[in-house]
């Protein structure tokens, strides 16, 4: 028997939402990455883009647990001498409410092509509302 091997032609793909409200941050980080990249599939391959794609809705609503809204750093880098800046949690929650929830599931994607070509699977908004009924996503309970 061969190993099963999954290229574009044997991939199917899905739509999922999912909503964050009330979620812990890194608990809906880790189960959404999974599903980008294919590993709750049983053809799963390691070296194709085989997962599905997400909606996050609610993404103004994730919870973090203990002090973390304040003591949670986003560093940026201007790319000149002394030019690291830091964002306190509930800044960049403040500003951009879908940042937080983009950076921690792209962080936990492979930091390759590869990745990156899954990071675009990833849809990700503030309220209750999405642009992508026309796809008929599930419900993904996480």
């Amino acid at each position: 028997m061969k190993t099963f091997m999954a290229n574009e032609s044997t991939i199917t793909r899905k739509w999922y939402v999912v909503d964050a409200n009330g979620k812990t941050l890194g608990r809906l980080a880790t189960q959404v990455a999974s599903v980008i990249k294919g590993k709750h599939k049983p053809t799963y391959t390691p070296h194709v883009d085989s997962g599905d794609y997400v909606i996050v809705i609610n993404a103004d609503k994730i919870a973090l647990t203990g002090k973390k809204w304040t003591g949670k750093k986003y560093y940026s880098h201007s790319g000149y001498s002394g030019g690291l800046s830091e964002t306190a949690a509930k800044d960049v929650m403040a500003k951009f409410p879908t940042r937080m929830v983009e950076k921690a599931v792209v962080g936990m994607l492979p930091h390759t092509a590869l990745g990156r070509q899954m990071a675009k699977k990833l849809f990700v908004y503030a309220g209750s509302e999405h642009k992508h009924q026309a796809q008929q996503p599930e419900s993904l309970e996480v």
